[in-house]
C-alpha cells in the first residue's frame, strides 16, 4: 500500500511538473512577440530619426524626413504587429500553403498557381517607377530587420505550425494585390452555377436567373455620356474557393462609398464615407495607419498587411474610397482537346500547342507534389485540377497588365481631381468605384477598372474552338464613366449598376441590387445639411429596402391562410407590424430571414436537385436576382413543384407554404414564443483565426477568435452583416473598416476596424475595437500634429544603426 502511494505521489509530482511545464511553455509563444511599444530600436537604412507615436487604440503615427526611413519604419511595425499574416498571406499568392497546412489545402495551392501572380507581379516590379521600387525595398528591409532581431520571438502561430518566416522581397507585396484582384472577381461562382443549371432547366427558367439590367433604375453615374457615340468539369473549382472560404481567404462581398458636396454639409465642405464589405476574420484585413514625410507628405488610413502604401484614406488635401465596380473579367471556355495529344487544343480549325508548367509543391509531413498545369492562350485549364471532366479554361483580368501599386502610391501624394484621375488610370485587375472629395469643396466618382471588349458578352461559357470570344482588349480610360461635382451634390456607390443602357461597352451582369444603394440615395436625398455624425449613422443604417419591396406580399398570401396556429398568427402580426429595421433584438427580422431562405429552396431545389442547389445557393447574386425576377413574374414555371405531377403549385401558394415551414423552423430553433425569436440570437459574429476555426483546442489555449457578438443588420442593409446562404445565419462578411471624413477638419473624422492593430492574440490590441464595431461606434481618426500629441500613449523613436 505503502509503494502504491509513493507511485502515485511520483505520478502526480510528474503530472503536476508536466502541467505547470505546458502552461509556461504556452504562456511563452503566446506572449514572446508583444512588443514594447515605447522602445527605441535601431535600424539599418534609417538615415534621421523616425519618430513613432501610437495613440490608446496603438494605431501608429509615423513621422520620418524622407521616404526611404519612413517606409523603413512601416516595414518594421507592419511586422511587429501582423507578421503571420503577412506570411500568411504571402503563402496564399504563391501556392505555399501545403508547405505548413498540409496536404488538405493542396487543391489551393494548385489553383493559386495556375493564376501566375508572381510572374506578374515580376512584370509589374520591372516596369514601376523608381520611387515605387525604392519605396518597396526600404519597406522589405524594415520588414527584415524585424524578422533577423525577433527569430527567438516570432508570434505564435509560427512555433504551432513548426516554421521560419522567410526574407520579405519587394515582389511580395506586389503579389498581395493580385491575390485582391482575383478575390474581388464576381464571376466564378456564378459562370460555374449557371453551367450546372443550364443543363438541369429549361430555358424559360434560366433566363429567370440573369438580371435584367433595363430594370436597375439606382445607376451610379447616371447623366454620363461616352465621348463618342460541361455539368461536374467545374466542380472542383468550386470546392476549392470553398476551402478558401472555411480559411478566411474568400474576401470580398461588397461595399459603399459616397461623398457629399459643401451644399449639403453642416460645415459647407465634402464628407466623404468609404466601408468596404470583406471578409470578417481576425486578425482583420486592414492595419490602420498614419504616414507622415516633413513637407512632402501627410496620408492616413487603411493598409494592407504586407503592402506599405495607404489603400483607402485621405492626405492633407484629397480624400478617396473604394466600392468593387462588380466588372465581368473573369471568362470561361469549353476547350476542343486533340484525342492524339492532350497538350494541343482547338482554334480556328487548327491545333495549338499549349503551355505546361510543371509545379513542385512541397507538403508538409509528405512527399513534393508534382503537378502539371495547362494553359491556353486565354488562361489555365481551371476544370482539369483532378483531371475530370470537360476541358474548361478560363481568362480572368488578374492576369492583364496593370499597376495598381502605382496607384495608391500617387493616390497617396495626389493634391487634386487632375493628379487624382492620373493615379487610379492604372487600376485594371482591382476594379473599383472610386469616391472622391478634396478640401476645395470638389467631389467625383471614376469608374476604374480593367472592362474587356468582348463580341457578344453573354452569360455563361464560350466555345473555346474559335478566337470569336476573345477579349479584343480593354476599354481606354478615358471612356470608362465618371461623374465630377454632379447638380445633385452627391456621388454615391454601392456595387450596383454602372451605366445606362446608351453606354457602347458591356461592364457586367452581376451588379448587386437596389436595396443598399436605394436606401443611401433616399437618406442623401433628404433636404437637410449632413454631419459626420449623420453619415456614420448612415453607415450602420439597419433599414431594409429588400423587405418594403418583398413584405407586401408575403402578408398578402398568408392573410388568406386557412387553419392558422395561434404561433403563426402571432408570428405574421410581428412581422406585419415591424417596420423593417435589423436591430439584433428585433423579432421580424428573424421571420423575414427565414423566410427568405426557405423561400428560395421550396422555390429552386426541386429542380436542380441538392447537389446543384447548393452551388446555387452560394452564389448570392443569383439567389437576389431570381428573388427579384419571381416578384415581377408570380406565373413563372420555377413556381410549379416538378415533383408532383398533375398538380400545379402557385406564387401564392409557395408563400403560404414557405411560411408556414419558417414558422416551424423558428420553434425548432428559438423555442415556442415568437416574442424571444429577435434576430440576434441566431445571427452571430465570430471573428475567426485561420489556426482556430476548427481546431478548439488552439482556441481555448490562445483565444484567438473573438465573439459570438449578436448583430443586427444582415446582406442587403447598408450597416451590413452577411452570412452565407449554406451556413444561415453565421455571419461571415460585412464593413472590413468604416471611415467617414471631414474635409473641413481632418481632426473630426471617425473610423473603426472590426478587430484591432496587433495581429497577436495576446495583446490588448488585438480586439480593442472589436466592441466600438459592433455596437455601431467609432474612435477618432486623429490628424493634425496638435491632436496626435494630445492622444499619444506610447511612443518610440528609430534611429539610424
Amino acid at each position: 500500500m505503502r509503494r502504491f502511494k509513493r507511485i502515485l505521489f511520483i505520478i502526480g509530482i510528474i503530472l503536476i511538473v508536466l502541467l505547470l511545464g505546458g502552461i509556461y511553455y504556452f504562456n511563452k509563444i503566446s506572449h514572446q512577440a508583444l512588443p514594447d511599444y515605447d522602445k527605441n530600436i535601431s535600424l539599418n537604412q534609417v538615415a534621421h530619426p523616425v519618430k513613432v507615436k501610437r495613440d490608446s487604440l496603438a494605431v501608429p503615427h509615423v513621422y520620418a524626413q524622407n521616404e526611404k526611413d519612413l517606409y523603413t519604419a512601416v516595414g518594421y511595425l507592419m511586422a511587429q504587429d501582423r507578421l503571420w499574416q503577412m506570411d500568411f498571406f504571402r503563402r496564399v499568392t504563391q501556392g505555399r500553403l501545403s508547405q505548413i497546412f498540409g496536404e488538405r489545402v493542396l487543391d489551393i495551392d494548385i489553383l493559386m498557381r495556375s493564376l501566375r501572380i508572381p510572374e506578374k507581379s515580376e512584370l509589374v516590379k520591372e516596369t514601376s517607377t523608381e520611387k515605387v521600387i525604392n519605396a518597396l525595398k526600404a519597406f522589405s528591409s524594415g520588414v527584415n530587420q524585424y524578422i533577423e532581431s525577433h527569430r527567438s520571438e516570432l508570434p505564435p502561430e509560427f512555433e504551432l505550425l513548426g516554421y521560419q518566416p522567410e526574407r520579405w522581397k519587394p515582389v511580395h507585396s506586389i503579389n498581395l494585390l493580385g491575390f485582391m484582384a482575383w478575390d474581388l472577381s464576381p464571376g466564378w461562382d456564378i459562370e460555374i452555377a449557371l453551367y450546372k443549371i443550364s443543363k438541369a432547366v429549361s430555358k424559360e427558367k434560366y433566363k429567370l436567373l440573369i438580371p435584367v439590367l433595363e430594370d436597375q433604375e439606382s445607376i451610379i453615374y447616371p447623366a454620363y455620356e461616352h465621348p463618342g457615340k460541361g455539368k461536374e468539369s467545374l466542380s472542383h473549382l468550386k470546392e476549392v474557393m470553398d476551402s478558401m472560404e472555411k480559411m478566411g481567404l474568400t474576401i470580398f462581398t461588397g461595399s459603399n462609398n459616397w461623398a457629399v458636396s459643401g451644399s449639403k454639409s453642416e460645415t459647407g465642405k465634402p464628407l466623404l464615407a468609404n466601408d468596404m464589405h470583406l471578409g470578417l476574420t481576425a486578425p482583420g484585413l486592414w492595419y490602420q495607419m498614419h504616414q507622415v514625410v516633413a513637407g512632402k507628405m501627410n496620408v492616413t488610413g487603411v493598409v494592407l498587411p504586407g503592402a506599405p502604401f495607404v489603400i483607402s484614406g485621405h492626405n492633407d488635401t484629397i480624400s478617396w474610397g473604394m466600392t468593387n465596380m462588380m466588372v465581368d473579367d473573369m471568362d470561361f471556355y469549353l476547350e476542343t482537346i486533340n484525342p492524339k495529344d492532350s497538350t494541343e487544343y482547338l482554334v480556328n480549325s487548327e491545333w495549338k500547342s499549349m503551355d505546361v508548367i510543371k509545379e513542385q509543391i512541397p507538403v508538409k509531413g509528405g512527399d513534393t507534389i508534382e503537378k502539371h498545369i495547362r494553359y491556353t492562350h486565354r488562361g489555365p485549364i481551371v476544370s482539369s485540377m483532378k483531371d475530370v471532366g470537360e476541358p474548361i479554361s478560363m481568362r480572368w483580368g488578374g492576369n492583364e497588365y496593370s499597376n495598381e501599386l502605382r496607384s495608391v502610391y500617387l493616390l497617396n501624394h495626389a493634391s487634386d481631381w487632375k493628379g487624382f484621375k492620373n493615379a487610379v488610370r492604372s487600376f485594371k485587375s482591382v476594379s473599383q468605384n472610386i469616391a472622391y472629395a478634396d478640401i476645395h469643396g470638389n467631389i467625383g466618382m471614376y469608374c476604374c477598372g480593367g472592362v474587356p471588349i468582348v463580341e457578344g458578352k453573354g452569360v455563361g461559357i464560350y466555345p473555346g474552338d474559335t478566337t470569336q470570344y476573345d477579349w479584343k482588349g480593354m476599354v481606354p480610360f478615358e471612356e470608362l464613366p465618371n461623374v465630377y461635382n454632379p447638380e445633385k451634390g452627391y456621388v454615391s456607390s454601392a456595387n450596383n449598376k454602372t451605366v445606362t443602357a446608351e453606354y457602347p461597352y458591356h461592364i457586367s451582369h452581376w451588379f448587386d441590387l437596389a436595396p443598399r444603394i436605394s436606401r443611401i440615395n433616399n437618406v442623401l436625398e433628404q433636404d437637410k445639411k449632413f454631419s459626420v455624425e449623420d453619415l456614420t449613422a448612415l453607415q450602420t443604417d439597419f433599414k431594409s429596402e429588400l423587405v418594403s419591396g418583398l413584405k407586401p406580399e408575403i402578408l398578402k398570401y398568408t392573410k388568406e391562410m386557412k387553419n392558422l396556429s395561434s404561433r403563426e398568427e402571432t408570428a405574421r402580426e410581428i412581422l406585419e407590424n415591424w417596420e423593417n429595421e435589423y436591430k439584433a433584438a428585433n423579432v421580424g427580422a428573424a421571420i423575414f430571414e427565414q423566410f427568405y431562405l426557405t423561400f428560395v429552396k421550396n422555390l429552386v431545389r426541386d429542380e436542380l436537385g441538392q447537389g446543384i442547389y447548393r452551388e446555387y445557393i452560394s452564389s448570392k447574386i443569383l439567389v437576389r436576382n431570381l428573388m427579384k425576377n419571381i416578384w415581377e413574374n408570380p406565373e413563372s414555371a420555377w413556381c410549379d413543384n416538378v415533383n408532383t405531377p398533375g398538380v400545379k403549385e402557385q406564387f401564392p401558394g409557395i408563400i403560404r407554404e414557405s411560411f408556414r415551414e419558417s414558422i416551424a423552423l423558428l420553434t425548432e430553433k428559438m423555442g415556442e414564443t415568437p416574442a424571444v425569436w429577435q434576430w440576434g440570437k441566431i445571427h452571430n459574429l465570430i471573428l475567426k483565426h485561420p489556426l482556430a476555426r476548427d481546431n478548439d483546442m488552439v482556441e481555448k489555449i490562445f483565444d484567438m477568435n473573438q465573439g459570438p457578438f449578436e448583430v443586427g443588420g444582415s446582406f442587403h442593409t447598408v450597416g451590413c452583416y452577411g452570412y452565407s446562404n449554406t451556413h444561415p445565419f453565421e455571419v461571415n462578411f460585412g464593413a472590413s473598416q468604416r471611415h467617414v471624413y471631414s474635409t473641413a477638419d481632418w481632426d473630426s473624422s471617425r473610423s473603426v476596424i472590426p478587430t484591432g492593430i496587433s495581429g497577436i492574440p495576446a495583446s490588448e490590441h488585438y480586439r480593442d475595437q472589436t466592441r466600438l464595431y459592433v455596437n455601431s461606434r467609432y474612435h477618432g481618426d486623429f490628424f493634425s500634429q496638435k491632436e496626435v500629441d494630445k492622444n499619444i500613449r506610447y511612443e518610440m523613436i528609430i534611429e539610424a544603426k
